[in-house]
Order: C-alpha cells, then structure tokens, then sequence
C-alpha cells in the first residue's frame, strides 16, 4: 500500500548488549559479534556493554597474535572501545580458569605477570544480568 505524501517513518535507536562465548581462534561468533557491534553502532543504535563469557574470554587477552594474514579480533574489539568509549567486560571466573588475569588478580593469585588487553576489565557475571536489565536487546554469539 503506498504510503500518503509527506509521511515518514521514525526509526527509534535501540539499546543493544552482547554477549560473546567463542575464543577468537576457535569460532566465527567473536568475529561475528565484532562486526555486528560495528553495523548497529553505525546504524545509530546504542551498544551498552559488551560481556565475554566461557572461552569468549580469549577476546581479551592481550597475548594473542594471530598471523598477518587473519583479522586480530582483541585488536577489533579495542579499537571499538577507543571509538565509542564501550563497556567490555570479562567474566571473571571464566577468566581466572583461562588464564586472562588483570594485574591485581595476577597479584592476588601469585602469578607472575597479567594478561587483560587495555579496555577490557573483569567483572562478574551481576554485569550481564545488568546488560540484559538495561538494553533492549541481548544478542549471544557462540554457544
């Protein structure tokens, strides 16, 4: 049915969360996941955090280098947060039992060094919970 002169849709910017639980190594869910905050923030729609949980932890890690030939996620992932001041977060139990520690945790565990990637931070999993109270979506990539 066409529509009558003059008449326009508004398109309301919606409040998204991911949560993401592929290893970028091991899945296409962390890339996925990357490119899909890319296309909803371009979009105009709003990314309140992004929660990495199970073997999605991996995202974080500052001490992966993939070969030149394949995409560096964690590198994806913090040139987005240096873009558009995100909130990712790292389950912190999923973490420890990884091996992706931040300096106090290293520290606190007698590690002898830290390996969280700059703009990624440890939390626990009250901030996904948070994620899916305040978005109006919660998008999961990975199993």
């Amino acid at each position: 049915m066409p529509r009558p002169a003059g008449h326009f849709t508004i398109w309301q910017s919606m409040k998204f969360s991911l949560a993401v639980y592929g290893a970028p190594h091991a899945s296409q869910s962390a890339a996925t996941a990357l490119r899909f905050a890319r296309a909803l923030l371009a979009a105009g729609h709003e990314l309140y955090r992004v929660f990495f949980y199970c073997d999605g932890v991996h995202n974080g890690s500052a001490l992966s280098a993939p070969p030149q030939d394949e995409a560096d996620i964690a590198e994806g992932w913090q040139a987005l947060q240096r873009a558009h001041k995100l909130d990712l977060v790292v389950c912190i139990a999923a973490a420890q039992r990884r091996g992706v520690l931040n300096s106090s945790e290293a520290n606190r565990l007698e590690k002898p060094a830290a390996n969280l990637a700059e703009g990624f931070e440890l939390a626990g999993l009250g901030q996904l919970a948070d994620a899916a109270v305040n978005s109006d979506r919660l998008i999961t990539f990975g199993q």
